[in-house]
């Protein structure tokens, strides 16, 4: 891709990062304790509001964990736009097309490759 357009997806990609970023710091913030931390819960609690809870705790996890896995993606398509590797098919080495890009900056995978990879 050329500086131009690749100067357009870091930047997408630096905001994405940002805000993905806060997300994980607020979950941070609002769960400081881990999912499974029952001593927290009092225990004259109903069982349903402990389940409530519990609930809760997990879903702030499992949205932290995917976070986490996001954040990591966006980085290695930062890197891989200065490595000029960026918007290239990791499976099939043929570019990656630009709508896919703008709306998955961080795609490794045109979509016929990634296409394959969820039927198989």
């Amino acid at each position: 891709m050329s500086s131009i357009k690749t100067d357009r997806f870091r930047e997408a990609l630096l905001a994405e990062r940002q805000r993905v970023a806060d997300a994980i710091e607020y979950l941070h913030e609002e769960n400081p304790g881990s999912p499974d931390a029952s001593d927290e819960m009092p225990l004259d609690n109903h069982l349903a509001e402990n389940a409530s809870i519990t609930l809760d705790r997990e879903l702030d996890s499992t949205l932290g964990e995917n976070s986490e896995h996001v954040l990591a993606e966006i980085d290695a398509a930062l890197v891989r736009i200065e490595s000029s590797a960026y918007g290239i098919c990791e499976t099939c080495g043929k570019p990656i097309g630009e709508e896919r890009l703008e709306a998955i900056p961080w795609a490794t995978q045109c979509i016929e490759c990634k296409r394959r990879a969820e039927r198989a």
